[in-house]
C-alpha cells in the first residue's frame, strides 16, 4: 500500500480517522494525502476565506505529522459539494485506501440520499475505511464477512493484497439462514427436530464456508457461522462484540451505476451502527 487518503473536516470525528490513517501510513511506509472539501454553494467571499484557512490548517497539520510521526504528507483543498469533492480527489490521486471519520447523522438527508460515507463508497473504486474505534494501536482482531458470493471472494482477495491484517488475529463470518424455522408452521415442529435441523444447517454452513476459504490461500482465518435470527448486520455486530474484533471487513455489491446505487442493505446497516472500524471493499479494482 503506497498511498492513503484522509478526508478531513477538522472535527473531532476526523481526528479519530487521522490517527488511524497515520498508524497505517507509518506501518506501510505510505504517502498520506490530506484532503479537505470546502462547500462552494455559498457566497464567493465566504468560500475563498474558508479555503485560505483550510490550506493553512492542512499545511500546519502536514508539517506536524512529518516532524512527529515521520509521515510524508501531501495536501489538497477541493471546492465542491463535500461528497463530490471527495470523489473527485480520489479520482485524481488514486489512493490505495480512503479513510473517513464516522458520519454525523442527519435523519432526512440520510433517509433519501444515504450518508456521505455510503454515497462515497458507492462512487469510488478504492477501499474505504470508516474509523469508528479508538485509534491507539494496530488492529488486534479482524472480522471478515462473506455471503459466499464471487463478489465477496474478490473483495477478500483485495483485502489480502492490501496487507492490512499483518499481525492481527483473523476470523471469517458467514451468517446462514435456517429457512424452515422461519415458516409459519415451524412452531409446531418438535423441539428435537428443530435442534437437529439447526445443527444440520450449521454444519452445512461451516462446510460451505470452509470450501469458500480454501480458494483464498492468502487468508488464514478462524471459521465462524451464525444463524440469521435477527438481521445479518445485527449478527455481524454481535459476532464482532463476542470476538472483541476491532475491525469489520465488508464487501460492496457489484459494479456499474445501478449496482453501485444499491450499496447493499447489510453493508449500509453495518456502516450505520458500527462501534468499531469498518472497511468496505469493492470486489475488484477498476480496469
Amino acid at each position: 500500500m503506497q498511498r492513503i487518503m484522509l478526508a478531513t473536516d477538522f472535527s473531532e470525528r476526523s481526528d479519530r480517522a487521522l490517527r488511524r490513517a497515520v498508524l497505517l501510513a507509518k506501518a506501510h511506509g505510505a504517502v498520506l494525502d490530506l484532503v479537505h472539501v470546502v462547500d462552494d454553494d455559498r457566497p464567493r467571499r465566504i468560500v475563498d476565506h474558508e479555503a485560505v484557512d483550510a490550506r493553512v490548517l492542512l499545511r500546519e497539520l502536514a508539517h506536524s505529522l512529518r516532524s512527529a510521526d515521520g509521515v510524508t504528507c501531501e495536501t489538497d483543498v477541493v471546492l465542491s459539494d463535500p461528497f463530490a469533492g471527495i470523489v473527485k480527489a480520489v479520482a485524481e490521486k488514486k489512493p490505495d485506501l480512503l479513510v473517513i471519520g464516522p458520519h454525523r447523522r442527519q435523519i432526512l438527508k440520510d433517509a433519501f440520499l444515504g450518508t456521505t460515507a455510503e454515497r462515497t463508497i458507492r462512487s469510488v473504486d478504492c477501499p474505504v475505511l470508516m474509523a469508528n474505534g479508538p485509534p491507539v494501536a494496530p488492529w488486534r482482531h479482524i472480522l471478515l464477512t462473506t455471503d459466499l458470493s464471487d463478489n465477496a471472494r474478490n473483495a477478500l482477495q483485495r483485502f489480502a493484497a492490501l496487507g492490512l491484517g499483518r499481525g492481527a488475529r483473523q476470523s471469517v463470518l458467514h451468517v446462514f439462514d435456517a429457512i424452515a424455522l422461519r415458516l409459519a408452521m415451524s412452531d409446531s415442529m418438535p423441539k428435537g427436530n428443530r435442534e437437529s435441523y439447526l445443527a444440520d444447517r450449521q454444519s452445512e454452513a461451516r462446510r460451505d464456508l470452509a470450501r469458500f476459504m480454501a480458494d483464498l490461500a492468502g487468508l488464514q482465518a478462524e471459521l465462524v457461522v451464525r444463524q440469521d435470527t435477527t438481521t445479518t448486520a445485527h449478527e455481524i455486530h454481535e459476532a464482532a462484540e463476542a470476538l472483541t474484533a476491532d475491525l469489520i471487513v465488508v464487501s460492496t455489491h457489484g459494479k456499474g451505476a445501478l449496482a453501485r446505487f444499491f450499496l447493499g442493505s447489510v453493508t449500509e446497516k453495518t456502516l450505520q451502527s458500527a462501534k468499531v472500524d469498518v472497511l468496505a471493499l469493492p470486489p475488484s479494482p477498476a480496469p
